[in-house]
């Protein structure tokens, strides 16, 4: 990394910014391309990088200047919002704290749901599409790659995602200790809403493919049908479908329970005994209580599910700690990967310096030569020659460091040609 470059992060999240400025500082992904070339254009980035979530809205990249004003100015401009308001949101990290911060996200470690896995992908298509939108160098792609090693790595070495932090994972979860293996059952969700919505996405993740939706507005339980890849019939053939259910998962806001004991006896008895997991996630609940009764029947309530949760987001909280510890160590290590580029750079430049110096000198001297001088005093002459040359810059530079008192150039001078563990003459 250049001396004069700087990796910045910068954004709101769902920790500064309440919802609707979130949505007003989004970009969609059809204008990310755009986005990008105008953000470089006003000069302030070299590089850059935009992740845009529902949670998050963040800026990444590589600017000679220390001063986030610029691209807060245009992010504002962009979006016709306030400066004042975007400044109110706003959090901006500078290289060590930038690269922490990637790495965390990446992590989910600033996630609303601790170490959820979904950032990672989305992480993942914002380099993507900077790629393809020409927005990165060499310094972005690779500070990308090491926060996705570090993730992949705090996965792989952590439970940070293996434990449920929401109601609806919850429930899938306890499915799959009751089922040994998901694929061969099929499912019945009851009801529509956002709740059944994401059970029946972890479902379809967990490798369920048989999904029925009962809803009292058949409608919306089509529309939810066909996300999840299923078939949707009304509330009221419910007893029809539910003997084909291995698991059943209720969630509507109906007052009185959907699902009597009776109904799901007669169902038993169409399935010859075969056990059926229910989960009644909601409040009044939609499943009588003496369906637990059933010898065959294991029935979870919210208030199970919920002690499950608390569990698990314990569970990830003692994990979000090692994994804080492996990302503090990859922000290290990238940053010391910058450093020795850094060495490799600044060595490349003075060989050309040297090089460039001998190639005068032995050409002063060949040109000698020719002219039939002493071949020893042509050598004497090119050592010396070279020599001037070599530290002409250095003691002038170090001579104004002196006068000036800047007695750390000495003392850096002195250890990087090893002078202070010589041996003077008197000595």
């Amino acid at each position: 990394m250049q001396q004069s470059m700087a990796l910045m992060a910068l954004g709101i999240n769902h920790k500064t910014a309440p919802v609707d400025v979130r949505e007003k500082l989004a970009f969609g992904t059809e204008e990310l391309s755009y986005a990008l070339a105008q953000v470089r254009m006003q000069g302030a980035l070299s590089e850059a990088a935009i992740l845009s979530t529902c949670n998050r809205t963040e800026i990444y990249g590589v600017t000679p200047f220390r001063d986030s004003r610029q691209v807060l100015q245009w992010l504002a401009d962009y979006h016709q919002v306030s400066f004042e308001q975007l400044q109110r949101s706003v959090y901006v990290h500078w290289d060590r704290d930038a690269v922490r911060h990637m790495m965390r996200v990446a992590c989910g470690l600033d996630s609303l749901v601790l170490g959820e896995p979904q950032i990672l992908g989305q992480l993942k298509t914002a380099f993507a599409q900077a790629q393809d939108a020409g927005s990165l160098g060499s310094q972005m792609s690779r500070w990308f790659q090491q926060s996705f090693n570090v993730a992949k790595q705090v996965r792989s070495q952590t439970a940070i995602g293996e434990n449920p932090v929401s109601v609806a994972y919850a429930a899938v979860n306890l499915a799959q200790r009751i089922f040994s293996n998901l694929s061969e059952n099929q499912a019945l969700l009851i009801g529509a809403g956002e709740t059944i919505e994401l059970v029946g996405r972890h479902l379809r993740e967990a490798g369920i493919t048989q999904i029925t939706v009962a809803n009292r507005t058949l409608s919306r339980g089509q529309h939810l049908a066909q996300q999840l890849g299923g078939q949707a019939v009304p509330l009221t053939d419910l007893a029809e479908v539910l003997p084909q259910a291995d698991i059943i998962i209720a969630s509507t806001a109906s007052p009185l329970p959907v699902l009597g004991k009776g109904a799901v006896e007669r169902a038993l008895k169409k399935r010859r005994y075969r056990p059926m997991f229910m989960v009644d996630i909601a409040v009044p609940r939609d499943i009588e209580p003496e369906v637990a009764e059933l010898e065959d029947v294991y029935l979870y309530t919210v208030d199970d599910l919920q002690q499950v949760v608390e569990q698990g987001v314990q569970a990830r909280r003692d994990a979000a700690s090692e994994a804080e510890v492996l990302v503090m160590q990859g922000a290290e290590l990238f940053l010391e990967q910058l450093r020795a580029r850094d060495a490799v750079d600044t060595l490349k430049a003075i060989r050309r310096q040297a090089e460039s110096l001998s190639e005068q000198e032995l050409a002063k001297a060949l040109r000698l030569l020719e002219r039939g001088q002493d071949p020893q005093q042509v050598l004497t002459q090119l050592a010396r020659g070279l020599t001037n040359k070599l530290i002409h810059t250095p003691s002038v530079q170090l001579k104004k460091a002196s006068a000036e008192g800047q007695a750390e150039i000495l003392l850096a001078a002195q250890h990087l040609y090893a002078l202070a563990d010589k041996p003077s003459k008197s000595e």
